[in-house]
């Protein structure tokens, strides 16, 4: 057993505070998109596989870019990688407000917000590990669900900002809160315990050679010659594929079948308030009966959800979806660094969570365009839930088939 000096205060809830309020501010403004969306595509005229491909371009970069951001969070710390992609990502959104023709919203969304985002996930997920071996999940759901309650405020925020202000200057708004937050913020974080003198938390309580419990573990190079790894990214392309779909497209579903923009705005913050609870409730779970099965009943529930939103015409319809589908993303995204912890270790384990964030956002990029185009062509969104209820199905089979990993 490893003998802990037990501080006074423990820094780790410092660093689990500001990473939720990153968290919260970063997410939240990312999932405003679907807001934006039908004000801007009503002022220009774009179609919407046009316009859905800005924010499909966004998250191919903002899942690429996590790799070596995972790997300069490893060697440096979230510290200062959150300091530069905070000014990036507040400089996005104010730019945002100025776009006059498509390249402007690829240039502005899909390539500067998507450097900026690039620092506010990957960094922060891979860091809780460090700091904490026992309660390992619940901190990790508390940190996630910072992107459940953004999701909520940012939505209500945007929703009404919108029509008293214009879609411009509540860019600006965003924009401004974005960067000044964010900023502030990042001062708070430090890479691991051992920077400031103390032990993780709980680590006296596992023996030394558990596995992959401690700052040990697989290399990147040697996790890719594993199955489970390729099976972990497959799990969230399906993941990504199915959330940033809905994220992009619920909202224009919504109104198309007759729902005010407003009471539509409110499916995106129901999913975001249920989606915090999901998190923290999953995400402690699996501190009990392991990923695996929180995997699974993840899944379940997303695919429950997607089914049921094909049959949705009324409110109550969409916001019993909401609920059904914002538990079960919740789940899977504090999953998505837990996940790869219990099976690859801590050494190399913010670069690993990078390639899994950016098969996860290759399934985002693919799901929102192809829904766009879907629609264009059919006036539909029908056969696209339906792709991803399919989907869904894949991604809870691939989680029954993971198993431990093994040297």
């Amino acid at each position: 057993m490893i003998e802990n000096r037990q501080p006074k205060f423990f820094y780790g809830y410092i660093v689990v505070a500001a990473a939720l309020l990153i968290v919260i501010i970063a997410h939240g403004a990312q999932y405003t998109f679907g807001i934006f969306f039908k004000p801007i595509l009503t002022e220009f005229g774009w179609t919407r596989g046009a316009t859905s491909g800005a924010f499909s371009l966004y998250l191919l970069l903002w899942g690429f870019l996590s790799i070596f951001v995972g790997k300069l969070n490893d060697s440096f710390g979230p510290r200062i990688v959150m300091i530069v992609c905070g000014f990036f990502l507040g400089l996005g959104y104010l730019l945002m407000s100025q776009i006059s023709v498509i390249w402007q919203l690829y240039l502005f969304y899909g390539l500067i917000i998507a450097i900026g985002m690039s620092g506010a996930w990957v960094p922060l997920i891979s860091t809780i590990p460090r700091w904490f071996v026992k309660r390992r999940g619940m901190m990790t759901g508390i940190v996630t669900s910072g992107s459940g309650i953004g999701t909520i405020l940012l939505s209500l925020v945007a929703s009404r900002l919108i029509p008293d202000h214009g879609w411009r200057l509540s860019y600006i708004i965003v924009g401004s809160g974005v960067l000044v937050l964010l900023m502030l913020a990042a001062q708070f974080l430090r890479r691991d315990p051992h920077q400031i003198g103390q032990l993780p938390y709980g680590v006296n309580e596992v023996e030394e050679e558990s596995l992959n419990l401690l700052p040990r573990g697989f290399s990147l190079q040697e996790a890719i010659h594993t199955s489970q790894f390729w099976m972990v990214c497959a799990v969230f392309f399906c993941f990504g594929f199915n959330l940033y779909t809905i994220i992009v497209h619920i909202v224009p579903h919504a109104i198309e079948l007759g729902i005010s923009p407003i009471i539509a705005a409110n499916i995106v913050a129901i999913i975001g308030g249920v989606n915090a609870a999901g998190r923290i409730i999953i995400g402690s779970a699996c501190d009990r009966i392991g990923n695996k099965r929180c995997l699974i009943i993840s899944f379940i529930l997303i695919a429950v959800a997607l089914v049921w939103v094909i049959a949705a015409k009324e409110v109550w319809m969409f916001y019993l979806f909401a609920i059904i589908f914002g538990f079960g993303y919740g789940g899977l995204a504090a999953l998505e660094s837990l996940v790869p912890a219990e099976l690859f270790g801590l050494r190399s384990l913010g670069v690993i969570i990078g390639v899994a964030m950016f098969s996860s956002t290759v399934g985002g990029a693919i799901g929102p365009v192809l829904a766009g185009s879907i629609f264009d062509i059919t006036s539909s969104y029908q056969l696209a839930f339906l792709i991803c209820a399919g989907v869904s199905i894949i991604g809870l089979i691939l989680s029954l088939l993971l198993k431990p990993t093994s040297r």
